[in-house]
């Protein structure tokens, strides 16, 4: 099998083809069919997705056959003050990709977020419910979900939030950092979520796409906190001596509004190829004890 994946350098596109190349997630070995697979790692230099003449000529030239979008514009507060930038990633590099696979028959795995939904419910969202973000990224993010449906016929859009890894920024080793320097923090408490190790991300992705299980994904850690819930149990965790108060959001006055509830519920994993997500203090425990070990941190 022949993988092409786009935002190869990012956070989750660099942990993806780790676990392609050993072989193996936390959560167990990888599908047969994508061991020994043939990867195609496109970092921004190697293809600009806003660019669909780019994106079309490297797809005919190297004809792959499932295609994974890691690559997107992530500053929700940048999103704001850059709406341009962020549709041209967010929604038209998805369509292009979409168009391109199209034409030579991959499949398309692509990644979208919690954000779509407009956050003010208190039953964690399921596929089926309708999208209506209320930032740009929200936004964007949305319009290129809907590109991807509209242009490719063997798609996979998957839909993970609070996502951390090994590799990059991410909100554990920030906290863990600030905590070990300042010894007190203050963090928002109300927004819901599912924290999500990239770990179990990748391993679900990689069920995916030899199956042909199209349609609409929530992959998220199983069960729900807020971002101070979040931090604390890192700190805790981490056994870092640290303070940890919870502030409001209206507090830190951020330039993009946030959902305040976008618990995402797992049912179509579950119909299809199972759930097998760890629940999230699992998850965050296991990474904290390996992030030392691997100093990746």
């Amino acid at each position: 099998m022949k993988i092409l994946i786009t935002g190869a350098k990012g956070q989750l596109g660099t942990q993806l083809i780790e676990i392609l190349s050993r072989g193996k997630s936390e959560l167990g070995p990888v599908p047969k069919e994508v061991k020994n697979c043939e990867i195609i790692p496109c970092g921004v230099e190697e293809l600009d997705i806003t660019d669909l003449k780019a994106v079309k000529e490297l797809f005919h030239k190297k004809k792959p056959e499932v295609v994974i979008n890691c690559a997107a514009y992530t500053n929700v507060d940048g999103c704001e003050s850059n709406e341009d930038l962020a549709f041209k990633v967010n929604s038209l590099g998805p369509r292009n990709l979409a168009m391109a696979s199209e034409e030579i028959g991959a499949k398309l795995l692509h990644l979208s977020t919690d954000y779509v939904f407009r956050g003010q419910g208190t039953v964690p969202y399921k596929e089926y419910d309708k999208v209506d973000p209320v930032s740009a990224y929200g936004k964007s993010k949305a319009l290129g979900e809907e590109y991807v449906r509209e242009f490719s016929t063997k798609y996979f859009i998957v839909r993970p939030a609070w996502l951390y890894g090994y590799y990059g920024k991410n909100f554990v080793k920030t906290i863990m950092k600030v905590a070990k320097e300042k010894g007190h923090l203050t963090v928002v408490n109300d927004q819901r979520g599912n924290p999500t190790n990239v770990e179990d991300l990748v391993h679900h992705l990689l069920k995916l796409i030899p199956t042909e299980e199209y349609g609409i994904y929530n992959c998220t850690g199983e069960g729900e906190c807020t971002w101070y819930d979040f931090a604390k149990a890192i700190v805790t965790l981490a056994k870092i001596n640290c303070t940890v108060d919870p502030v409001t959001s209206e507090q830190f006055n951020s330039a993009a509004k946030r959902p305040s509830f976008s618990s995402l519920d797992n049912m179509m994993l579950r119909c299809t190829v199972g759930n097998e997500m760890r629940p999230w203090e699992e998850a965050l425990k296991t990474f904290i004890e390996n992030v030392k070990t691997l100093e990746k941190f």
